[in-house]
């Protein structure tokens, strides 16, 4: 069993998907639980949503506070180092939750990996390094950490699977031009992104919403 506290919520009984969605710097696993209900999910397979919590850690960002934190921000300068034994860390813990699911009987290729902001992160730091084939991955206003280790790390198990990205305009916590970054690498090396922008900061916009339901029908139409 994995050490990540989890909530799960099944759409409907004996789910043949699960899509894991991953939480940002200071919140839990709760913090998106409420938005399922709002989500047309009337054309997808019944799916489990699981939404774990990440260890509480000092932040050095934040002064050093202890939050719930997937890894350490040590500036918010794209040019600041990476936590890069904390991503692995919490790398190895969210893979642990999809062998988890994969052990319930739910096929890889019928899971989708999600998260926002620093969730968003571990979601590509994950999904694009796993070594069997999911099911898409959700990249909500966030961005590629370790992108220059990415070219040598990643899986060709992985290098077709769809990545979904969603960025506010008026994001002042993870700007728009770091994320654009991000899908600019993801779509040199070669992968297909479906990059979008809404009228919003450092939030989910309801457009987006819809925009999900549409991506997870999509790739989990199959389960």
């Amino acid at each position: 069993m994995t050490a990540l506290p989890c909530i799960e919520i099944e759409t409907t009984l004996n789910p043949s998907a699960s899509v894991i969605w991953l939480h940002g710097l200071g919140a839990d696993g709760n913090d998106f639980v409420p938005i399922i209900p709002q989500l047309q999910l009337s054309e997808c397979p019944a799916i489990r949503f699981i939404f774990p919590s990440a260890p509480s850690i000092a932040v050095t960002v934040n002064g050093g506070y202890v939050m719930p934190a997937w890894y350490d921000i040590t500036g918010r300068d794209v040019n600041d180092r990476e936590d890069l034994g904390g991503i692995h860390k919490s790398a190895a813990a969210i893979s642990e939750l999809i062998e988890r699911e994969a052990n319930r009987g739910i096929a890889y290729d019928n899971i989708v990996l999600a998260g926002f902001s620093q969730g968003c992160a571990m979601s590509l730091q994950v999904g694009l390094r796993f070594p069997h084939r999911l099911a898409g991955i959700m990249a909500l206003s966030g961005y590629l950490p370790l992108a220059k280790s990415l070219p040598l790390e990643r899986s060709e198990a992985n290098c077709k699977t769809p990545i979904f990205m969603a960025h506010g305009v008026w994001d002042a916590v993870v700007i728009p031009e770091r994320a654009e970054a991000s899908a600019d690498t993801l779509e040199k090396l070669g992968y297909q992104v479906d990059w979008n922008t809404y009228p919003m900061e450092h939030s989910l916009h309801p457009d987006e919403l819809a925009d999900i339901s549409r991506f997870l029908t999509i790739v989990l139409s199959k389960s």
